[in-house]
């Protein structure tokens, strides 16, 4: 077990895997599967700290444009979600959703929440593209942040 533990760190920090491997991470996490990128980009920036910046950045891009699919699938799923429309809970929720507009995909970046808020502001119709530059704001913030604690923490 050891060996394959340390075969995986190997591969993920030579270059030409490291970020492609983030990428991919980044965007499945931000889908509705539950994956977290927190790792793979933690873990490569401390193999390699010079690719801090690099890092972020692509990991940023991956989950904003998983955060987009969320957004298109919700666009889809507009007919589906009409037999909700009734319950209260889900009436606040839009309510709140519609005040806020597109600044409420800044709360893409928070677990379990902020993958289907992204789905709910596509099926509002909210306006794709401020709704992508508030998740990629919200992403991006939380993996500086994320990052920074963790290397602050582990140095």
């Amino acid at each position: 077990m050891e060996h394959w533990i340390n075969h995986l760190i190997d591969l993920l920090a030579l270059p030409q895997y490291s970020l492609s491997t983030v990428f991919v991470v980044s965007f499945i996490s931000a889908t509705l599967l539950p994956l977290g990128s927190e790792p793979v980009v933690f873990g490569l920036i401390k193999l390699n700290p010079d690719l801090l910046w690099q890092v972020i950045g692509v990991a940023t891009v991956g989950n904003t444009l998983g955060g987009a699919v969320d957004w298109w699938m919700g666009y889809g799923a507009h007919k589906v979600a009409d037999k909700y429309r009734h319950s209260a809970m889900h009436v606040r929720a839009l309510d709140w959703l519609q005040k806020l507009g597109p600044k409420a995909c800044l709360l893409a970046w928070l677990p379990l929440v902020g993958d289907p808020l992204c789905a709910v502001a596509g099926w509002l119709c909210m306006p794709f593209w401020p709704c992508l530059l508030y998740m990629a704001i919200g992403k991006f913030l939380r993996y500086l942040v994320f990052t920074s604690t963790l290397l602050g923490i582990f140095s």
